[in-house]
């Protein structure tokens, strides 16, 4: 059995060698390609600004990567300027990407390791005991073109507290384009879909692959791994006819593809009719 991972890279090739090193047939198949925005100017700006924000939400790992890789020459972290992450990965990619650039961070608010799931209602816990009012937050994100698609609802909540939040793009995603050994791989995928499973870190990821990349092909006798209830929702709207839920973690991911040896998958099962 071969698991396709679907994230973009470079997480896609380093989640292959963890699963990997943990026995799977792991290869990476990205459904997403991330690129420069248009205009970094925004980036550039809240780097040089960061003094009056209070906080900056990453929502990915490629948020962290390309926000860094922005930065002006100089521009340091205050100390009174938050960081959170709705998730251990990203949180991780900060503090690397952060001790790569040589910039000290405070302590990063994050969900446990050990979270039942790592997303913005998740984080929110941790962070609607301090005083918003009058705070200026910045969901740091990326989108199409120059769309910022941020934490909806975790800015929500931050409004109510007397927040100010603004989205900032700092990447921008479409459709991957696959190479042709990619391509028959996920031919190889579609005609033996009892070989293969799909993971899925985005839901964005599966309306790519259903009405971009492969718009035709039939998902009914196919299987999917998705490490959040609302891509587990997408997977079967999209046809799957088997959805297994797994935390974004590879061994939680290897506990899900054995869940008879693990006893703990959730394995949800779609009537295909």
């Amino acid at each position: 059995m071969r698991l396709l991972v679907t994230r973009p890279e470079p997480q896609a090739s380093a989640w292959v060698e963890q699963l990997r090193s943990l026995g799977v047939d792991a290869q990476a198949l990205p459904l997403i390609d991330i690129q420069a925005p248009t205009d970094p100017a925004p980036v550039q700006a809240l780097w040089r600004q960061l003094h009056q924000a209070r906080l900056l939400m990453f929502v990915s790992p490629s948020a962290v990567e390309w926000f860094f890789r922005l930065r002006p020459p100089g521009c340091l972290w205050p100390e009174q300027t938050l960081a959170a992450a709705p998730g251990p990965g990203t949180a991780r990619a900060l503090t690397q990407t952060a001790q790569d650039a040589k910039v000290s961070l405070p302590p990063i608010i994050c969900p446990s390791e050990d979270a039942a799931q790592f997303d913005s209602e998740t984080l929110w816990p941790l962070l609607q005991t301090l005083d918003w009012q009058g705070q200026a937050v910045w969901t740091i994100s990326g989108g199409d073109r120059q769309d910022a698609k941020g934490r909806a609802w975790l800015s929500e909540q931050l409004r109510s507290r007397g927040a100010t939040v603004t989205p900032l793009l700092t990447y921008q995603r479409r459709a991957a384009s696959w190479s042709p050994d990619q391509q028959t791989m996920a031919q190889a995928a579609a005609q033996q879909p009892s070989d293969h499973r799909w993971l899925f870190s985005s839901s964005e990821a599966i309306d790519h692959l259903t009405d971009t990349l492969m718009p035709d092909q039939s998902w009914h006798e196919a299987t999917a791994l998705a490490t959040h209830p609302r891509i587990g929702e997408r997977a079967r709207l999209a046809g799957f006819g088997r959805v297994i839920a797994t935390r974004p973690t590879p061994e939680a991911v290897v506990a899900a593809l054995r869940p008879a040896e693990s006893g703990r998958a959730h394995v949800d099962t779609m009537n295909p009719s």
